[in-house]
């Protein structure tokens, strides 16, 4: 009974992850550039179930079959598959039609990507990210009054290696390649989570949810009538 209450508790713990991780790509349905993010989990492997009650041979092994102890997150899966630009007249505003991510300057020097185009000026007419990280350009930093800014645009051999630090924001473990794309000013694009997709997944972690509360209510009565009923013996 105890193996079946930790068991539940795991598959709770399991719903509680895909809970939160649809939940954030829910409420960043609308941010420009974010990348729907997913659980992976399996089932964990069986084991072998044994007791030593075998009456007046309590020390013999009595196998009594194969025990499944729940699920596992296995990893998170970021999805970078592109989506919609759409036009929104915001002279700071910046979509890559295409591959790669701008290239930003964290405040401690170190470089991240971003495919969120939704910049700011800064009191420097340095162009910014949300988050007030500025966008670098092939010659620097970018100045909003410059004309002929280049952006930097980066773009991983390997999406693996890219590690989220935030809704839009990576890094990378591994070096970036820069290559050449096509920015449209005035343009954002678009997140690319399916509300209809995720809202299936909400109500489908609902239900297990539920399902699991249940199955730990009737384990906790079960062990507490188990418990009672040895002490009166």
């Amino acid at each position: 009974m105890i193996k079946s209450l930790y068991t539940i508790n795991r598959s709770l713990n399991v719903i509680q992850k895909r809970q939160e991780n649809t939940s954030a790509n829910l409420v960043n349905a609308n941010t420009s550039g974010y990348k729907f993010q997913k659980v992976v989990q399996s089932t964990m492997e069986t084991r072998e179930m044994i007791n030593y009650t075998g009456g007046a041979n309590k020390n013999v092994r009595n196998p009594i079959g194969q025990f499944v102890f729940g699920n596992q997150v296995d990893e998170y899966y970021r999805n970078f598959s592109s989506a919609p630009i759409y036009e929104t007249g915001n002279s700071t505003d910046f979509a890559i039609n295409g591959d790669g991510f701008f290239t930003v300057e964290l405040n401690n020097g170190q470089i991240a990507y971003t495919r969120n185009g939704n910049f700011r000026v800064n009191e420097a007419n340095e162009l910014v990210t949300v988050e007030g990280y500025r966008v670098l350009g092939e010659n620097g930093y970018i100045n909003i009054n410059d004309l002929n800014f280049n952006f930097v645009i980066s773009s991983p051999e390997d999406f693996n290696t890219l590690i989220s630090i935030g809704d839009t924001l990576f890094t990378s473990q591994a070096p970036m390649n820069q290559i050449e794309a096509d920015v449209k000013r005035g343009f954002l694009e678009a997140s690319n989570v399916n509300l209809v997709d995720e809202m299936v997944k909400l109500i489908e972690i609902t239900r297990e949810f539920e399902a699991n509360q249940k199955l730990m209510h009737a384990a906790d009565e079960t062990l507490n009538k188990a418990v009672n009923e040895v002490g009166k013996v």
